[in-house]
C-alpha cells in the first residue's frame, strides 16, 4: 500500500502479492485493527459491491519530513501511502543555530501534538553527512556541524505547548497541521523522543526517485539534483551509493573541464560551480552565494537564454564523464535540472554526445526529467522514517504503543500543497 502511493485496489494487491482472497481480508483487518491502515470505496465505483482502496489510517502512523535548503526549510507530516501534509516553509539565516534551533523546537512541537502517532523525523541537508549527522554545507561556511545534537538541544529547550493547543505557536511561515489528527487515548507527554534520521538531499531526492518515480524498476542509474549548485549519486537496485563515510552523493565536486574556479569546499574546478542559481546569477553579473537570490536565479532561468544554454552545455559535458564511468540505464534531474531540460535540451545534448565513448554513443541512456519536481527530498526524508517502521521491529513496537486503537472511523484528510517552489504536495 505505502509503494503504491495507496492508489491500488485490495483486489490489484492481493493479485500483485499472489495471496488468495481470505487471507487478504485477515490481513486488512488485522492491519486496520492497528491503525496502519483504512479503507475507502474506490473513486468512480458506480454499481454493485464497492471496490476498496487501502489507505493511511487516520490514527495511523506520521513522520515528519524536513528539506532544509541554503535559504529556507520546509517541514512536513507524512503518512503511509506518501500522503503529505506540509506544516512549515520558513526561511533561514544560513547559520547553524539560526537555521537548525527554530526546526528543532517545530520538530518538537509538531511531535507533542501528534503524540504517540509520530514514528520518526527525517531531515534533508544540502551537504555531504557523515558518520550519522555530522553536516559540511560549502556555501553557507558549515563545517562538522552536529545537525542531531543541535535539534536535540533546541527541541529539549523548547516550551512544552498546553494539550488542547492546535500547534506549537507558529514560526514565520508555519500553518495549523489541518488534516493531520493528534493521537487519541495516549498523552503526548508519554510518548518518546522519535528516533531522528539525516541525510543528504540529492541521497534522498534519488532514494525518492527510485521509489515514486523516474528511477524504480532500473537497476543502475544516475541522479543528479540541481539547486544553488549541483548535487549527483549512483542508483543501484533503488538505493543510492553512500560512500565509505555516508557522503557519497558529491558528483558536483569532480573536476570536469578546464575551469580553475576556487570552490567553497576547498577544491578547485568543481563542476557543480558551473551548473545552478549561483552559476545562472554569476554569468549575469549578479551576485551569488551563501544561499542568497533564488528569486532572481529563477527570473534568470525564464528570461536569459545565454545563461540557461551556458549552465545546459555545463551539465551535458558532465554527464558523459558520468555515463561513460557507471554505465547507467537513465540519468534523472531533479530542481532546476528539469527546467534545463525543458528550455535548452537541446544544448545539454549537443555538450553530451562529443564526450561519450563510441560504446556509449551507440545506445545512450536516457535523460529525463524527475516526476517529483523539488518534491524529492522532502519525500526521501519519509522514505528513510517509514523504511526503519516499516520493519518486523517497527511494528511490534507500533504494536506495544497502541494496545487500545479506536473504532475505523476516518475523517477526511485535506493536503495543505507545498509553497516552496509553487509545488503541490501529491
Amino acid at each position: 500500500m505505502h509503494d503504491c502511493g495507496a492508489t491500488r485496489t485490495r483486489s490489484q494487491l492481493t493479485r500483485d502479492l499472489g495471496l488468495a482472497r481470505g487471507t487478504a481480508s485477515v490481513l486488512v483487518a488485522g492491519l486496520a485493527e492497528d491503525a496502519l491502515l483504512h479503507e475507502e470505496p474506490a473513486p468512480g465505483h458506480a454499481r454493485g459491491r464497492p471496490t476498496q482502496v487501502p489507505g493511511p489510517h487516520p490514527q495511523g502512523p506520521v513522520a515528519l519530513a524536513v528539506d532544509v535548503r541554503e535559504d529556507a526549510w520546509e517541514l512536513a507530516a507524512c503518512e503511509l501511502g506518501g500522503r503529505v501534509t506540509v506544516l512549515a516553509v520558513v526561511p533561514h539565516d544560513g547559520t547553524p543555530q539560526g537555521t537548525l534551533g527554530p526546526l528543532g523546537e517545530a520538530l518538537a512541537g509538531h511531535a507533542h501534538r501528534l503524540g504517540s502517532r509520530v514514528i520518526g523525523a527525517g531531515v534533508a541537508l544540502a551537504g555531504p553527512i557523515r558518520h550519522g549527522g555530522l553536516v559540511d554545507i560549502a556555501h553557507l561556511g558549515w563545517r562538522s556541524v552536529d545537525v542531531p545534537a543541535l535539534l536535540s538541544r533546541r527541541s529539549a529547550d523548547a516550551p512544552t505547548p498546553p494539550d488542547d493547543a492546535q500547534g506549537t505557536a507558529p514560526a514565520q511561515g508555519t500553518a495549523p497541521a489541518q488534516g493531520i489528527a493528534p493521537a487519541q487515548g495516549i498523552a503526548p507527554a508519554q510518548k518518546a523522543r522519535p528516533p531522528l534520521f539525516v541525510g543528504n538531499d540529492t541521497a534522498l531526492a534519488a532514494l525518492a526517485e527510485a521509489r515514486r518515480g523516474r528511477l524504480r524498476g532500473v537497476r543502475v542509474g544516475v541522479h543528479l539534483h540541481v539547486d544553488f549548485d549541483l548535487g549527483g549519486v549512483l542508483v543501484v537496485d533503488g538505493h543510492a551509493v553512500p560512500g565509505a563515510s555516508g557522503s557519497g552523493a558529491e558528483f558536483g565536486h569532480m573536476r570536469i573541464g578546464a575551469s580553475d574556479r576556487l570552490c567553497p569546499c576547498g577544491a578547485i574546478g568543481c563542476w557543480g560551480t558551473d551548473v545552478g542559481a549561483n552559476a545562472l546569477l554569476r554569468h549575469v553579473g549578479l551576485a551569488y552565494g551563501g544561499g542568497r537570490g533564488r528569486e532572481q536565479a529563477e527570473r534568470v532561468l525564464a528570461t536569459s537564454e545565454e545563461a540557461v544554454a551556458a549552465n545546459a552545455r555545463a551539465l551535458g559535458s558532465g554527464i558523459a564523464a558520468l555515463v561513460n564511468a557507471h554505465d547507467p540505464e537513465v540519468v534523472v534531474l531533479s530542481g532546476h535540472g528539469v527546467e534545463l531540460l525543458k528550455r535548452a535540451g537541446e544544448a545539454l545534448l549537443a555538450a553530451c554526445e562529443p564526450g561519450l565513448m563510441a560504446i556509449r554513443r551507440d545506445a545512450p541512456p536516457r535523460i529525463e526529467g524527475s516526476a517529483l519536481g523539488w518534491r524529492g527530498s522532502l519525500l526521501g526524508a519519509m522514505e528513510s522514517v517509514f523504511d526503519a517502521f516499516l520493519t518486523t521491529e517497527g511494528l511490534e513496537l507500533w504494536r506495544k504503543s497502541h494496545p487500545d486503537q479506536a473504532c475505523d472511523t476516518p475523517d477526511r484528510q485535506s493536503v495543505t500543497h507545498s509553497t516552496l517552489n509553487g509545488e503541490s504536495a501529491p
